[in-house]
């Protein structure tokens, strides 16, 4: 026995950039109750088996993940959990495997595709992608604190360079990027040297701008914003993100082992 049970979805996470534009290859052939949920301004990411005689489909909206089942007679649709006789969900897998993995992997690709500083060896197995500001001491700490690993060549950051903190900080960022040597120059400055602005070329000021964007995209708030990948039990890889300094058990989850 299995029934519906409705109620309030609010993943707000590392998915709200990507949501807005992932899309299934049978959107043209969605049904009619389906399609209406389209219309209104869900994106429908994929379809799943669900028992009962109805279809599944997993969907989001200003990134809120949420599954909406079709009736078997394919004329009502209900958005909601779906549970058995046990209380046992049977939603959520559901929504792990075919909304937030896929739009996990694409918000991954855009870090990898934002305006970052290399620190440490590219070959370093782990990578963190971690928004900096170049006003924030917390970066600066995080920094330091992560020193250990990144000598030992086990983790590689990339410094998203951000400008939110002080009417300055865009200009310090875009002096950092455009530094001839960007990751000696990051160095310096999370030692404790004095930067100064500079003026840069419009496209190193835009890089800032776009870095900005995902910030706001990415629904963030904070400095040092780090994020990074695990493996689930199922073998799934995910994103973790951390806002802010990490405790010291969320840290080492972050680096992935002790200090060498």
């Amino acid at each position: 026995m299995s029934w519906v049970s409705l109620k309030s979805l609010g993943r707000v996470s590392l998915l709200a950039a990507t949501a807005s534009t992932a899309v299934v290859s049978f959107a043209d052939e969605l049904p009619a109750p389906i399609q209406a949920l389209a219309n209104q301004g869900l994106t429908i990411h994929g379809q799943f088996d669900a028992p009962g005689g109805m279809r599944g489909f997993g969907a989001s909206v200003q990134g809120q993940d949420m599954a909406i089942y079709l009736t078997p007679d394919g004329e009502h649709a209900i958005i909601g959990t779906l549970v058995d006789g046990e209380g046992t969900d049977l939603t959520e897998a559901q929504l792990d495997e075919h909304v937030r993995a896929p739009l996990e992997a694409d918000t991954w690709a855009l870090l990898e595709e934002s305006h970052w500083i290399q620190d440490g060896n590219p070959d370093a197995p782990r990578v963190i992608y971690t928004f900096t500001d170049a006003n924030c001491p917390y970066c600066r700490q995080l920094w330091q604190q992560t020193r250990p690993w990144v000598e030992a060549g086990k983790v590689q950051l990339r410094h998203i360079m951000v400008g939110i903190l002080a009417p300055n900080s865009p200009a310090l960022a875009a002096t950092i990027l455009g530094a001839e040597d960007p990751s000696a120059a990051l160095h310096r400055h999370s030692e404790g040297d004095e930067l100064s602005p500079s003026a840069q070329p419009r496209d190193i000021e835009e890089q800032v701008y776009d870095n900005n964007q995902l910030f706001e995209q990415l629904g963030l708030y904070a400095t040092p914003t780090s994020a990074f990948q695990r493996e689930t039990d199922s073998g799934t890889v995910r994103i973790d993100r951390i806002q802010g300094l990490p405790s010291d058990e969320r840290f080492i989850e972050m680096m992935g082992s002790e200090a060498p």
